[in-house]
């Protein structure tokens, strides 16, 4: 398995929708524990991440129905990540930037951005 090689996520495509479901599972559980800041941008995110991962992993994926409703849910969810990061783009060319690890939303919106767009591709370019 070569993880440089986009046949590899295709051939896995169950397996990641499966990652990104649990990842949007265990955020909100998070989320209603009051363990993270109630953030309504993570909010989307972790939604999209997770309806991505459901799409990704039923048959409708292949529909072009499933495909355009990715894309609707993905491109709204990427608006919003994007936007969060750019706040934190901000903030760093203001010099006010700290980071907060382990759950900074500048990073976080940076990894669900990607994850978005990742997904988005996925099922685009998925056959069955």
């Amino acid at each position: 398995m070569n993880l440089l090689k986009l046949e590899t996520y295709i051939k896995q495509s169950k397996i990641i929708a499966l990652i990104a479901i649990v990842i949007a599972i265990i955020a909100w559980l998070m989320d209603v524990s009051g363990m993270v800041y109630e953030c309504p941008y993570c909010r989307v995110q972790r939604s999209v991440i997770g309806i991505l991962g459901l799409i990704l992993v039923l048959p409708i994926s292949s529909h072009w129905l499933g495909k355009y409703a990715a894309l609707v849910i993905g491109f709204f969810g990427a608006v919003v990540a994007a936007n969060q990061h750019f706040m934190g783009w901000k903030k760093v060319s203001a010099g006010e930037f700290v980071l907060k690890l382990p759950v900074d939303p500048f990073l976080l919106s940076g990894i669900a951005l990607t994850m978005i767009i990742g997904l988005m591709y996925i099922i685009m370019i998925k056959k069955r």
